[in-house]
């Protein structure tokens, strides 16, 4: 019902990334399919209606995290479908989010992630060994996500000024410094790309063995594949890097201010979780090297 002009408002108005706007789609196209299986009018949708679909969520076995990121959907939903003045009235306005328990964004220790960059470093043979290096080093030297990495193009290296050119989410810019020694492997990877004979060149940094823009899958096969040297951890994604590169800033003295501009969040209570990050494993070590802990 509405489901396209509601897709191309969050698109064109709200200009949220494509994966935001397939996790939109996919959650709105489960409850009309949720709706039409129960047989009743969409216009007779109500409050309570909407409580039953989301606790048959919960008694599917979904965690309630999930089931947050729903009833966020749906209710941006039904509150596009008023203020367009499609639906005389929002079912979705009383829904509350579930209560969910806090957890600690998974990190890798800074110890080993310097180990390990040394090491890919000094085994680099060929460009993808050479690209898969920058890939990690690019993630924790800067913080940036992973739909940011994608983005970047050559010439959004400022290398005179030691910066890098983001675009962010609802393609909002930012930027950001980088090190000396991350500023002269990109000068060296960029010469192995210019040099390297592609089928298909193309002008963003980080590109297959082909010479075509990265994708997702790779960036996450690439950091999977190389963090599973150093962690033991489930957890081995990009994002991982970003929650590292964070933890590693604060436990380093810096300013929770600053490192908010750092990763591009909106507003600092996105940046504070960093300090419970933090105060735990001060806590764990505490434990361990005192002998009375």
């Amino acid at each position: 019902m509405y489901k396209d002009r509601f897709i191309n408002f969050l698109k064109f108005e709200k200009r949220y990334s494509s994966h935001t706007i397939t996790a939109y789609s996919l959650e709105l196209d489960n409850l009309l399919q949720f709706i039409e299986k129960d047989g009743i009018p969409f216009e007779e949708v109500d409050y309570k209606f909407l409580r039953y679909y989301f606790s048959t969520m919960r008694e599917q076995g979904k965690e309630a995290s999930s089931v947050n990121r729903a009833i966020s959907s749906i209710k941006s939903y039904y509150k596009f479908l008023v203020r367009e003045e499609l639906l005389s009235k929002n079912p979705s306005s009383l829904l509350k989010a579930l209560k969910t328990p806090k957890k600690l964004p998974v990190v890798v220790e800074q110890e080993k992630m310097l180990k390990l960059l040394e090491q890919m470093d000094a085994e680099a043979e060929d460009f993808e060994d050479r690209r898969d290096f920058i890939v990690l080093e690019l993630l924790f030297g800067t913080g940036i996500r992973l739909a940011e990495l994608l983005k970047i193009k050559e010439n959004d290296i400022d290398f005179y000024n030691k910066k890098i050119l983001i675009l962010g989410k609802r393609s909002k810019e930012r930027f950001v410094p980088i090190h000396m020694t991350l500023l002269e492997e990109l000068k060296k990877y960029l010469q192995e790309k210019k040099a390297t004979s592609f089928q298909n060149n193309s002008a963003e940094l980080i590109v297959t063995k082909e010479g075509k823009p990265a994708y997702p899958k790779l960036i996450y096969s690439i950091v999977k594949k190389y963090l599973s040297r150093i962690t033991s951890q489930q957890k081995r994604s990009p994002h991982v890097l970003r929650h590292s590169f964070a933890t590693t800033l604060l436990d380093n003295g810096a300013d929770l201010n600053a490192i908010k501009e750092l990763l591009g969040h909106a507003g600092l209570s996105a940046t504070q979780v960093y300090t419970h990050n933090s105060a735990e494993r001060l806590k764990s070590i505490y434990k361990q090297a005192h002998p009375k802990a």
